[in-house]
């Protein structure tokens, strides 16, 4: 509504333009808290860590963004969208040149976590911006543009900095590319978006209110399991196909390209999916991932078909879970969009401190166990949200009916 009152140019055009900018700062966003996942065994030995410390990089920043995503995107929510995303890409932006220097495995493992408090902003704020002036048809495709940045960074950015990781023996040229996409993304955000002011902020009472709602809390619950299936082995992505596959880390980066470039059409498909049905969408997804960690354990090789499966699979997640999230609470699209971004990193970090510990008391082969244990509870879970959210319709049915005799 904001672009037809300050009269900036035609509303489709300027949606997509601010839908894609919203997907460049994501890709950097990604590249920051995913990227590490190629490079960990290095880190490792860089620092004389096991593993599963080096895992805290990502589990660290998942949880930062749990715990402060949802109160971080409530306080902030009334201020210029535009200032938001440009104030949150230039902290991933520092935290990129930091890390980039080799600092102590304290100070890299704080500067990482700091972007993290603004993460659910950004993402919250851009397809608030992408979507505010669109037609209802139009908004899961503005909302698609902006998160297509995830599976952008799967193929592009994430596999490129492990791949020139591996081939300079250096780690620290991952958060090179981390530091330079942040860097052009910022750029187009001062140079390219108009100025946004929030006028459409609800109340808090309005959108905390969703939170008192069994059905609610059960789609949060889902979402964090389904997240920790997820992560559970592709947090320790580089170090199971180096040990339990003995790929070189060239190759990895190469499995990490596939992985990533399948999830381009796993969205254009998910996208199909809750374009006819959102909980068909999602049902389709938790079964998928959960299937998927029984060939994950059994293939004596990961080949690349159950390389390109895993990733057409996994990238699509993302997308359905948000739009259930949003489903489940259309009066306060805004606050359950952070709060599945905060969720379902929750889900990253648990799924990520889950297989470090079955990795260091199992072995790292029996990663893919804890991935098919979360996602039959995920299905649980949707089920047991399903019922509860009948339950509560007809019971808004039956106050509706009864208070005319009142």
């Amino acid at each position: 509504m904001y672009l037809k009152k300050y009269g900036i140019i035609s509303i489709g055009s300027s949606m997509k333009k601010i839908a894609y900018i919203g997907s460049l700062g994501l890709l950097g966003i990604i590249t920051t808290e995913f990227g590490v996942i190629g490079i960990l065994p290095q880190i490792a030995d860089y620092y004389h860590i096991p593993i599963e410390k080096a895992g805290t990089l990502l589990s660290a920043f998942a949880l930062v963004i749990a715990l402060a995503g949802p109160l971080m995107t409530l306080w902030l929510s009334g201020i210029n969208r535009k200032t938001l995303m440009a104030v949150s890409i230039s902290i991933f932006l520092i935290t990129g040149v930091v890390s980039s220097l080799s600092p102590p495995f304290w100070l890299l493992l704080v500067v990482r976590m700091l972007p993290a408090f603004l993460q659910p902003v950004y993402i919250s704020t851009a397809i608030a911006a992408a979507t505010g002036a669109a037609h209802k048809k139009d908004a899961h495709k503005m909302m698609a543009i902006v998160l297509s940045g995830i599976s952008l960074a799967t193929v592009t950015t994430i596999p490129l900095a492990t791949w020139l990781a591996g081939i300079y023996n250096s780690w620290q040229l991952s958060f090179v590319v981390q530091t330079v996409v942040s860097a052009v993304a910022l750029i187009a955000i001062i140079a390219a978006l108009p100025s946004m002011p929030a006028t459409d902020k609800p109340s808090y009472g309005t959108q905390l209110k969703i939170l008192t709602r069994p059905s609610f809390l059960a789609c949060c619950a889902m979402i964090v399991c389904m997240t920790s299936a997820m992560f559970t082995t592709y947090s320790y992505f580089a170090d199971y196909l180096g040990k339990v596959n003995s790929m070189s880390p060239n190759r990895i980066s190469i499995m990490l390209l596939l992985f990533g470039a399948a999830g381009v059409p796993g969205n254009f498909l998910a996208g199909k999916l809750l374009s006819r049905s959102v909980k068909g969408a999602m049902a389709a997804s938790l079964v998928a991932i959960t299937s998927i960690s029984v060939g994950i354990y059994y293939s004596p090789l990961l080949s690349v078909p159950l390389i390109i499966v895993w990733g057409l699979l996994h990238t699509p997640c993302f997308l359905t879970g948000q739009a259930y999230m949003i489903e489940a609470a259309p009066e306060a699209p805004g606050f359950a969009n952070s709060l599945s971004i905060s969720f379902g990193n929750l889900g990253v970090s648990l799924g990520t401190a889950v297989s470090g510990w079955v990795i260091t008391t199992l072995g790292i082969h029996q990663a893919p166990w804890a991935m098919l244990a979360f996602g039959i509870l995920a299905l649980l879970l949707m089920g047991i949200k399903e019922v509860l959210a009948v339950k509560e319709r007809r019971f808004v049915v039956a106050e509706s009916v009864a208070a005319p005799a009142l």
